[in-house]
């Protein structure tokens, strides 16, 4: 049965636009595939400027044309709506549910009433850490999960173990990072150390501190206690 002249050509239009599209990525893929420095390609999608495709590779996101021709990396922006579309991207790409952290794998310290909910990834050694944990004992009713992420070298996962394994560890932790009281070497099974940084490579925690909130918002840096009140604010809605 022959189809309406109409039906057919919306039909014949739709199924060119998706040959292209597949032809498109197929092309960039194997292009850009003999570019051993971009690694392995992970995604390609079409962005949101004509004419312009977007390659991910990992957390890592670049720009071609639709043969693959060129490369590019740097921020897209929505010069319209005055949004950087690149890090909205990386944003969304990194973001972590709550819900899914290995809180089995962080301790506890609670303040107020501890109705909120916060996470952080620190370093024992990071200046910045230090001076964000001086900002944070100005935030109330919160309670922080506080995972030590040992990153800036060897003395560091010394540190953590010490704090890990002490039998108050909220206490130890807060001597050194406010009082500079170095923790008392302490020996136990530090597999959660491991596993924290091993979750802080795959949702890309380049830095500490790292701020994640229940929404699954993050922040990177020492952040001000009145941006951790706004942001906690905003998280729980």
């Amino acid at each position: 049965m022959k189809l309406p002249n109409r039906r057919a050509a919306v039909l014949a239009a739709a199924l060119l636009a998706a040959t292209a599209a597949h032809a498109g990525e197929a092309e960039i893929r194997k292009n850009l595939g003999a570019i051993p420095q971009l690694g392995q390609i992970d995604e390609v999608r079409k962005s949101p400027m004509p004419g312009v495709w977007e390659v991910r590779t990992g957390f890592d996101i670049y720009y071609t044309d639709e043969q693959g021709s060129y490369v590019m990396q740097g921020h897209l922006i929505d010069v319209k709506a005055r949004k950087n579309l690149t890090e909205e991207r990386i944003e969304k790409l990194s973001a972590v549910a709550f819900d899914q952290l290995p809180l089995k794998d962080a301790f506890k310290i609670v303040r107020g009433n501890g109705k909120r909910k916060l996470a952080v990834f620190e370093d024992p050694n990071c200046g910045y850490c230090k001076h964000f944990e001086k900002e944070l004992r100005n935030v109330d009713n919160v309670t922080v999960h506080l995972f030590l992420y040992p990153v800036l070298g060897p003395d560091s996962a010394v540190k953590s173990r010490d704090i890990w394994c002490a039998k108050d560890k909220a206490k130890t932790w807060t001597s050194w990072m406010i009082d500079g009281t170095r923790p008392p070497t302490a020996e136990c099974d530090v597999g959660a150390l491991q596993r924290n940084v091993a979750f802080g490579r795959k949702y890309n925690i380049t830095g500490t501190p790292t701020l994640i909130f229940e929404d699954g918002s993050r922040a990177p840096g020492a952040i001000p206690a009145a941006q951790v009140e706004t942001m906690l604010k905003q998280a729980s809605r």
